[in-house]
């Protein structure tokens, strides 16, 4: 993962030879945060995804899905504390329903969720953050998945090269101005992307249960904690092998942006429906596309793919920085 996104962030700043080359940009994300208050918010939140919600600290953010009852995925979350609070991040095709699914049940437990509009998510890269988190008095521990508090808000450790901040609306004029800022999140989609990052898009909602999207991967379900809702299908996945897809990191040679939902593989001299693709990005300086894609779990690395569209576009697939096997 750290190689892909240096190389990623190489690119793009070559474009620019008078830019340094410890440059570090921010954007405006469009995901959404959801707000937990309350003092059940812990009990209730544990029934409802499949992280276990004993792990949560303040110096911690955890991956998490939310399914219905037959295992199918409504969202795909990152929940962190802030100030006594829980608050998860998920994107702008998400909310709606992750939000209405957990307020179903809200009403038989001391918990309040709504959608937090005082906070804004920035999404930090650069090769090297250094000179940002000693300007920002940013430490993080040494743990995976590390998260702390500061001045302006909430700061989520990704990688080496890649924060999220949740900042005050009324803080973010105190941002550095050594930031370059970006008009869009593109460049963040390509990283997100290559980092194996998996995000549900409108079409893919309750169409994947968790391990199909890798969630098992980045420590995303906890296959020891009390029942949720979807737990017995999300068990028998693990435990009987049921699960047959896992998300794959594709790329491609283009000068346009993606268009198509799907993908197919080529079988001889044929081409059949290889899967669904949940995320795509263009990178412009690159002439690159990126997406994930929901595929076979059994499927050749080297196998050829392309887009289901008019004028297909090949794509390759690359390396995931994790691993998919499980421990049992």
């Amino acid at each position: 993962m750290f190689s892909t996104v240096n190389t990623l962030l190489c690119t793009y700043k070559s474009t620019d030879t008078h830019k340094l080359m410890s440059q570090i940009y921010a954007c405006h994300l469009s995901d959404q945060l959801i707000q937990f208050t309350g003092e059940d918010k812990k009990s209730y939140l544990h029934g409802q995804i499949t992280q276990d919600t004993n792990l949560f600290t303040n110096e911690s953010y955890h991956w998490a899905g939310q399914c219905d009852a037959k295992g199918k995925l409504w969202a795909i979350l990152r929940f962190f504390n802030y100030q006594d609070d829980f608050f998860a991040i998920t994107s702008k095709d998400e909310i709606e329903n992750a939000l209405a699914e957990f307020k179903k049940y809200a009403v038989f437990a001391k918990v309040d969720i709504s959608l937090n509009e005082s906070h804004q998510l920035i999404g930090i890269f650069g090769d090297d953050l250094s000179s940002l988190l000693d300007e920002l008095s940013i430490e993080f521990s040494n743990s995976h998945y590390s998260a702390t508090d500061f001045s302006l808000g909430k700061a989520i450790k990704l990688d080496d090269s890649r924060l999220i901040l949740s900042i005050e609306k009324a803080k973010l004029d105190q941002l550095p101005a050594s930031l370059t800022q970006l008009n869009n999140e593109d460049k963040w989609n390509s990283l997100a992307i290559c980092a194996g990052e998996p995000k549900l898009n409108t079409q893919s909602i309750l169409e994947f249960v968790p391990q199909m999207v890798n969630l098992q991967a980045i420590d995303g379900i906890s296959f020891k904690k009390g029942c949720y809702k979807g737990q017995e299908t999300v068990a028998r996945m693990k435990f009987l092998g049921k699960n047959k897809r896992a998300m794959y990191i594709l790329e491609a040679d283009t000068t346009a942006a993606l268009e198509a939902n799907e993908v197919e593989q080529q079988l001889g001299q044929n081409w059949r429906r290889a899967g669904k693709l949940l995320q795509t990005s263009f990178d412009s300086n690159s002439n690159k596309a990126y997406a994930l894609a929901v595929m076979p779990n059994d499927i050749a690395l080297d196998t050829p793919l392309r887009t289901k569209q008019e004028n297909p576009i090949s794509f390759t697939i690359k390396a995931l920085p994790y691993s998919l096997t499980e421990e049992n």
